[in-house]
């Protein structure tokens, strides 16, 4: 914290810096980055000026706007030159219900829910593991799903997890790994082809053994593609799993968005904090002409995020590149292609991350 010479022989201080940098206020959660205790490791070098910024998330999707007011802050300091900002994060541990236990090395568990089939909520699912992984996070996917597992093609794993025993002598087992994100699915253990034929008794137990006697840490987000609809499993798993919150999902058209109330109604009930919806198979642009095409009407999303006071983290079109990476095991969020609307996926992930974040502050 020593004192260096600047430009015209101006001398900067840590103290300088943190009071200009406490003028510069956190977007989303409020307060300046200084009395948030955001700043870390300031560094003084004559007229360069050095320290980072923790951010509650990797995936904050105001990171440039907090860069661009901190360096403006900081450069208004007599002497200083230039500034260096670089960003770390520190995913806070969602506090759950003290009645569920924690799923250890885990800080968030969020549901990919949705009131009804063919909506796309896996694809959604996959997609925004593989965002908030390429954000900087540490990400797992389980795949809850067990009567139509689809995660192993989607990514385009094969193979059964390994088992091992822990510190403790518990038998667990290591996930799969695919484009980064750490995997789990009954796909991974029955053959291609092969129903699952469980009551739902055998079901409950075998997801309580994919969330805690599979060796997730450390994870910042386990992501849960829930078994759609409201039924025995669904219900169980929202009353038992310590969820930061679920993410609701639908299409446009009035048949999915009616489902869709009734999955928000289940999470309610169970105290699932709700963090926002998403609209899959938005609209569709049609790649020889631009035109614009709302095959599953439109509006529907919207109405419902209002008529439930909630956020519209996004609108994802309908892409033949999105449907074509779920087939080939390379989820449209990694490809170029213009219908793989990878950066709408991005921008969703970043979304949910924020809201989390807001939600967490805000003692939801």
């Amino acid at each position: 914290m020593g004192l260096f010479p600047g430009d015209a022989g101006q001398q900067v201080s840590e103290p300088q810096v943190l009071a200009a940098l406490s003028k510069v206020q956190e977007p989303e959660l409020g307060g300046d980055l200084v009395s948030r205790r955001m700043i870390k490791n300031v560094k003084i070098d004559g007229g360069t000026v050095s320290f980072s910024v923790e951010l509650t998330t990797p995936a904050c999707p105001l990171k440039d706007q907090i860069r661009a007011e901190a360096e403006a802050a900081v450069r208004g300091v007599p002497g200083v030159r230039e500034v260096l900002v670089e960003f770390t994060a520190n995913v806070r541990r969602h506090a759950g219900n003290p009645e569920q236990a924690a799923i250890p090395g885990v800080s968030n568990v969020i549901a990919v829910a949705a009131g009804k089939g063919g909506v796309g909520k896996s694809t959604v699912a996959a997609n925004l593991a593989v965002a908030l992984a390429q954000e900087g996070a540490s990400v797992g996917l389980l795949d809850a799903d067990v009567f139509g597992p689809s995660l192993p093609l989607m990514f385009g794993v094969r193979g059964q997890p390994e088992a091992v025993s822990d510190e403790h002598g518990q038998a667990m087992m290591i996930p799969l790994e695919g484009h980064g994100i750490k995997l789990i699915s009954v796909g991974f253990l029955i053959e291609d082809g092969q129903p699952v034929i469980w009551r739902g008794p055998m079901v409950s137990q075998l997801l309580r053994q994919f969330l805690y006697q599979v060796a997730w840490a450390p994870l910042d987000y386990l992501i849960i593609d829930m078994p759609p609809g409201t039924g025995d499993v669904a219900l169980t798993l929202a009353q038992s799993l310590p969820l930061t919150g679920a993410l609701i999902v639908t299409t446009p058209q009035q048949v999915a968005t009616i489902d869709v109330v009734k999955a928000m109604e289940m999470f309610k009930k169970v105290n699932v904090p709700l963090i926002g919806v998403v609209e899959n198979m938005a609209y569709f642009i049609a790649p020889d002409t631009g035109t614009r095409y709302d095959i599953f009407g439109t509006g529907g999303a919207a109405r419902i995020a209002a008529q439930q006071d909630l956020p519209l983290l996004g609108q994802i079109p309908l892409g033949m590149a999105i449907g074509a990476g779920g087939d080939s095991g390379h989820p449209a969020v990694i490809s170029a292609e213009p219908d793989a609307y990878a950066e709408v996926f991005r921008s969703v992930a970043r979304q949910i991350a924020a809201r989390i974040s807001v939600m967490k502050y805000a003692g939801a």
